[in-house]
């Protein structure tokens, strides 16, 4: 035990670094398909490992741990929430709002009934409402209070009590809302709906899956037979499908493909698009030959690239594919992925920044295409360290700034600026694509590393305290948490649906998205049997990442007595 207590004094980070591991091994596991999920195991770790007492941690380290975990957060859903502020998008934009500002009415009444302290009336917020960055946000807040040390510890063990309480509870009855509940609260079969919208989306039937998407694109070579004295535009509109002449060869010379050249017998050329649309133009053209030489000097390209055209957001893909014009030429959409699940694809679907589509057709062409769609996501990409750090400390500045309002500082404090940074990071990195990259997996990995140490510093930090503010209160926290959680979802349901006049399906998309739970999309994929509720997540996660993340200071202020 002495050896504990030494190894706990002189390299508590030893142990930050276990807790992390071991809780996101533990939240990765999956028992009849359900996990509580890495953030809450960390907690619930760090906690039981801070159970032996002694672990401190400079609060430098917390902050940039936090800093950059909101921050990520800012970057990844600038682009998407200031392209959210459009007459498009109102509606969700809308739904989200009333949920975060229900929650946070709903929160200030039991902390007014039941005389919370703000650490409390916080935990329970970040837990009951799923978004673990209210944490970080109210701990800074309160460090800007001037607490004796003892009392902001105290408070800090009450954020971490009420939200390891509440937070296993929030994520599961969200799960279990989004796909079952909510359908009933709207009389709706969340199948047939989500069938009907299909439809909608395909202009009236029911598409077939093989049509969601092109799976397949080719090229092939022809010997011009049939269709000698034809220009280029009249052969690409018989075959259609968007199918193009790639490339002209006459006489061993390459002849430029314009839509008015005209074909001559004998000339050889590469027709490029859909599978089946190619094997079918052979009676437009001539005689199909094996031309390896000149199929080689094609090259064909697969490329993913991250909407950030603010002018297409909200737009349909036949809307997109307009606006694009002739820079779409030749390239196809072989798949369109928000937040990581795959979107059904029709011509009424709908684009928001954010998403990423995979694109296919040859280099040259394609490469056109994204310069007008948004980013090429390249393996190789590297984080622009300095912009990274720089965003951060403007961040961390700004957080400084407070206003007295009746005797109490209102800051944004570190929390709150850094994301506020993220924010415009992301915005500016969108508009200006040559600054500032932060790649997806560089994304992920600050995100992850960020929060998880942060939520590990504070269980171990205050475990012991932790655990007895869990004891002495854990059934008032397990109730209050549970009206937190579900009485926002409901009023967000009804308010959708019958106010809004949201799509039922966008609407529990919709819902998922806001309280940032991702898994109760996959939910309402799985009851619907279709991606549709896909469609409504992008804004309202956007929104609800920014606004739930704000919560934290607003219910300090609200709580403080002073």
């Amino acid at each position: 035990m002495d050896t504990l207590r030494w190894i706990i004094s002189t390299a508590p980070e030893i142990f930050l670094l276990l807790a992390v591991a071991i809780g996101t091994i533990l939240g990765r596991i999956k028992i009849h398909g359900f996990a509580i999920g890495v953030t809450a195991c960390i907690l619930i770790v760090s906690v039981l490992i801070g159970q032996f007492g002694g672990f401190t941690f400079p609060p430098i380290l917390r902050a940039i741990l936090f800093s950059l975990f909101v921050f990520t957060i800012g970057y990844r859903s600038g682009p998407e929430f200031f392209a959210s502020l459009s007459i498009r998008t109102l509606a969700q934009v809308a739904m989200a709002l009333v949920m975060g500002g229900t929650g946070l009415l709903i929160v200030l009444a039991f902390a007014f009934s039941f005389k919370l302290d703000p650490g409390t009336a916080s935990g329970i917020a970040a837990g009951a409402l799923t978004q673990s960055s209210v944490i970080g946000t109210a701990s800074g807040a309160l460090a800007q209070l001037n607490l004796p040390n003892d009392v902001l510890k105290q408070q800090e063990a009450n954020i971490a009590a009420g939200y390891a309480v509440t937070y296993v509870l929030g994520y599961i009855l969200t799960l279990l809302f989004v796909p079952f509940v909510a359908p009933k609260l709207m009389r709706i079969d969340l199948k047939a709906e989500a069938k009907k919208l299909e439809a909608e989306l395909s202009g009236g039937e029911a598409p077939q899956t093989e049509n969601l998407a092109y799976r397949k694109f080719q090229a092939r070579a022809y010997l011009v037979s049939a269709a000698a004295g034809r220009n280029v535009k009249s052969i690409e509109e018989e075959i259609g499908s968007r199918t193009i002449v790639e490339r002209i060869v006459r006489q061993g010379i390459d002849v430029e493909p314009h839509l008015d050249t005209v074909l001559k017998a004998g000339d050889t050329i590469v027709i490029a698009g859909r599978t089946a649309a190619i094997v079918a133009a052979k009676p437009v053209i001539g005689t199909e030959i094996d031309a390896d030489e000149i199929l080689k000097a094609i090259p064909g390209n697969v490329i993913e690239v991250l909407v950030d055209n603010r002018n297409l957001h909200g737009r349909s893909i036949k809307d997109v594919a307009e606006r694009v014009g002739d820079n779409a030429r030749g390239v196809f959409l072989r798949a369109l992925t928000r937040m990581g699940r795959e979107v059904p694809l029709s011509a009424d679907t709908r684009v928001y920044i954010g998403d990423v589509m995979t694109l296919v057709g040859s280099t040259r062409h394609i490469e056109r295409a994204a310069a007008n769609v948004g980013q090429i996501l390249r393996a190789g990409d590297r984080a622009d360290i300095a912009f990274l750090a720089a965003g951060i400390a403007v961040g961390l500045l700004a957080g400084l700034v407070s206003v007295k309002v009746g005797g109490v500082a209102l800051t944004l404090g570190g929390g709150g600026g850094a994301l506020i940074a993220g924010l415009v990071c992301g915005w500016l990195r969108s508009r200006r694509p040559t600054i500032g990259a932060l790649p997806p997996a560089a994304q992920q990995t600050l995100s992850d590393l960020g929060l998880g140490g942060f939520i590990a510093a504070i269980g171990l930090g205050n475990g012991a305290a932790a655990w007895a503010a869990i004891q002495a209160h854990g059934l008032l926290l397990v109730g209050m948490g549970l009206v937190i959680t579900i009485v926002p979802l409901i009023v967000a349901t009804l308010f959708a649906y019958y106010v809004l006049r949201m799509n039922p399906v966008v609407t529990c998309g919709a819902l998922a998205g806001a309280m940032t739970v991702d898994a109760a999309v996959t939910g309402a994929c799985e009851v619907a049997e279709s991606q549709t509720p896909v469609l409504g997540v992008a804004v309202p996660y956007a929104v609800g990442n920014v606004i739930l993340t704000v919560l934290g200071p607003i219910i300090v202020a609200a709580t403080y007595t002073g």
